[in-house]
């Protein structure tokens, strides 16, 4: 990698790809990768010593890495040009299948209808609303199109309208890091107030007198949101610190509850929660603790007239709804309202004034139950499909029999529903248009069972269309994630028509570590047990080839984030079950990201993967780190992505381990990294230039597989 430092970025690239001798005509057909520079770093913990050759490349300042990356991009770029009309093409194809003029399904709240709608051609959202009903007058909150001029990069979040309707608060994102700066806007008047709010979540939240803002500030090098300050408009007063989170393993924020009754503070780790309230119409008191906090507790709360609801893991795996007065909010004063239950899990719930909403899963799959308030009687909806998703939407108004909730499956386009919790009559408000036509009769979908290593029984949810179903096997996409509890449920996607319509089946892994079949199934792959996740998905893998649904010599695998720990973990295990692998944004420089407690989120998952300053965990986490169990074999073609302003995982963990790759593995296979110089953990900002990605990902799969157009 000393060339870099010599040379500028053009000719530094035709040195790469020509190898700078008279070898010109060899290197035509097969240019040379990049080859970073090995500079020894000497990482010691717990009297171990790792030698990380490739530290170096954590410096997003130094000219240096950026040119290596410039090179790894342009590398992508040379050995993925033969692809370049599919991948036209396939963006075509994606962006097309879309509704370019759209708008969301509106819903009430306090006087107002809102909505926000896209226009054709436009990359961002336009917020608006309408007083009384849809058929008044449309008053634009904000045109993110107009805002972003300018910007390669543009977010917008945390939206919050004052009770009076008159002020808008909201947060911006110009870089990618997921640090705001939260303005005001004055709505009568279309002006923004002469404030902003650096390094912010972007969310907020107004107290009942309507010039009150609490706000969350993050820390400015770990990210960690840490600090809640309120804020007086108009007041010449620096903003007050009304709550600070000094345990570097929690996260902090604030809202208001549905009643429009308590401010809440919350704070949480992945094992924990805590929270304090106050009155809103009192913004200027002090805020209570509703419980004292209490390690291995976790439990969310809503007002509910004189009580709190609160969910909870009290004695309770699987969590039980229990209940408190508002005045009389410590632990010993809740009772019971729904009891545990080993094989139902509650997720949530949703407060109404005459009904309680309760969000189940069993049998890994999502259930509605309904409750009446005062009667207690209850039923549950039917939804009727082998395998699909459904979920509470936005319900802001408090005084309704209407439940709104959205529902979809591999096979059925996202839909919006409003249902009457009285009647029990259900209407279809919305269902996502797919542009060019689809016809849901012609796919199939399925929930598979593997058994892996152990005996545990895996989900599995898959898709395909029918006509295109081969007896001995399909090309095969398998997706996981298994992490933090988080369930990948099954869901319509119109961009993944440009796989499925050209013989691909699409599999989902439903492994432990997330929560489809219960908490236990979360517990059962994190810490001690990660391992779990990764050979469930290898059986899962393993178990669609058995069935003759994946082609052998057909099988590919995608994750990201933590699913591309997951990504380097599998392939570093089992490298010859895959054709190709996508890993977007990977989580694989375990050891080294959670030694460094300044990095963003390392503190905060040390109940996720464990504390490696504990010699048990570090040397389990040692022992499945991708980066540091990468070793002298043959490896599967694999494309690896990033973005360089990455908050979550940092860039250099995908490129130390691109860079590893390529020293040591022993194969002539593809491997690509592929950063996003302008974006972070979430790629591109726009509404349809985020498909570009896909269509490089779905290019360089279906290239493998044979498919060339």
């Amino acid at each position: 990698m000393k060339i870099i430092q010599q040379l500028p970025l053009a000719l530094l690239i035709t040195c790469i790809f020509a190898g700078c001798k008279n070898n010109e005509e060899r290197t035509m057909t097969k240019p040379l990768p990049p080859k970073a520079e090995k500079i020894e770093k000497h990482l010691t913990a717990h009297g171990q010593t790792r030698i990380d050759y490739y530290y170096w490349l954590n410096n997003r300042e130094d000219q240096k890495v950026i040119d290596y990356l410039e090179a790894e991009n342009a590398y992508t770029d040379t050995i993925l040009s033969h692809t370049k009309g599919l991948q036209d093409k396939l963006f075509e194809e994606i962006v097309g299948r879309i509704k370019q003029t759209d708008e969301s399904v509106p819903y009430k709240s306090n006087g107002y209808w809102y909505y926000t709608r896209f226009e054709e051609g436009q990359e961002y959202p336009i917020y608006c609303r309408k007083m009384g009903g849809m058929d008044g007058e449309e008053e634009v909150m904000l045109n993110v199109n107009i805002m972003a001029e300018g910007h390669e990069y543009y977010q917008v979040t945390g939206l919050n309208v004052s009770l009076d309707n008159k002020l808008l608060a909201f947060g911006v994102d110009t870089v990618s890091r997921r640090k705001y700066t939260i303005y005001v806007k004055n709505l009568d008047t279309g002006q923004l107030l002469e404030m902003s709010i650096p390094n912010t979540t972007g969310t907020s939240t107004w107290a009942n007198d309507n010039k009150t803002l609490f706000y969350t500030k993050k820390d400015p090098k770990t990210l960690r949101s840490n600090r809640i300050y309120r804020h007086r408009l108009g007041a010449t007063t620096k903003d007050e610190l009304v709550y600070e989170e000094k345990d570097d393993t929690f996260y902090t924020g604030i809202y208001k509850t549905k009643s429009d009754e308590f401010l809440v503070i919350w704070s949480g780790s992945t094992v924990t929660n805590d929270y304090r309230i106050l009155n809103a119409n009192d913004p200027e008191g002090e805020f209570r603790q509703f419980t004292p906090r209490e390690r291995g507790l976790e439990y969310s709360i809503e007002h509910f007239e004189d009580k709190f609801y609160v969910v909870t893991n009290l004695d309770a795996v699987n969590f039980r709804l229990m209940e408190t007065h508002e005045d009389a909010t410590t632990k010993e004063n809740w009772k019971e309202v729904i009891a545990h239950r080993e094989n139902v899990y509650i997720e949530d719930i949703e407060v109404f004034k005459k009904f309680l909403v309760v969000e189940e899963r069993s049998k890994g799959l999502t259930h509605l139950r309904i409750i009446d308030q005062k009667t207690k009687e209850e039923h549950y909806m039917d939804f009727g499909e082998e395998a699909y998703s459904t979920f509470v939407s936005i319900n802001p108004e408090f005084d309704t029999v209407l439940l709104r909730y959205g529902y979809t499956s591999l096979t059925t386009p996202n839909s919006t529903y409003d249902y009457n919790m009285e009647t029990r009559e259900r209407t279809l408000l919305k269902q996502q248009e797919v542009v060019g036509g689809y016809n849901p009769d012609e796919y199939e979908t399925k929930r598979l069972y593997a058994e892996a290593r152990d005996g545990v029984k895996v989900p599995i949810s898959l898709v395909y269309k029918k006509s295109l179903r081969k007896k001995e096997g399909n090309p095969t996409l398998l997706y996981g994630y298994g992490s933090y509890g988080a369930t990948m449920d099954p869901a319509f996607s119109s961009v993944r028509l440009s796989l499925i319509d050209r013989g691909f089946i699409f599999a989902i892994a439903h492994i432990r570590g997330s929560q489809i079949m219960g908490r236990q199934w979360y517990e059962d792959g994190k810490m001690f047990k990660k391992k779990n996740t990764f050979n469930d998905f290898i059986d899962c893998a393993e178990h669609l080839i058995n069935e003759k649904y994946a082609e052998k010599d057909n099988l590919f695998a995608m994750g990201g984030s933590a699913g591309g720990l997951l990504m380097g973990a599998v392939v570093n295990d089992r490298p010859d079950l895959w054709k190709g692998v996508i890993a977007a944004v990977p989580f694989v420089d375990v050891m080294t990201t959670m030694l460094d407690e300044s990095i963003p989120l390392t503190t905060g998952e040390y109940d996720e993967w464990g504390n490696p300053n504990e010699l048990e965990s570090y040397e389990y986490m040692l022992s499945y780190s991708p980066y540091d169990n990468v070793k002298p074999q043959g490896y599967p073609n694999m494309l690896v992505t990033t973005g360089l302003h990455d908050s979550q995982v940092q860039y250099w963990e995908p490129a130390k381990w691109v860079a590893k790759l390529r020293e040591v593995k022993t194969d002539d296979n593809i491997l690509l990294l592929e950063t996003n110089m302008d974006a972070g953990h979430g790629g591109a900002s726009g509404r349809f230039e985020r498909y570009k990605e896909t269509a490089l990902e779905y290019a360089f799969i279906l290239d493998l597989a044979g498919v060339k157009e």
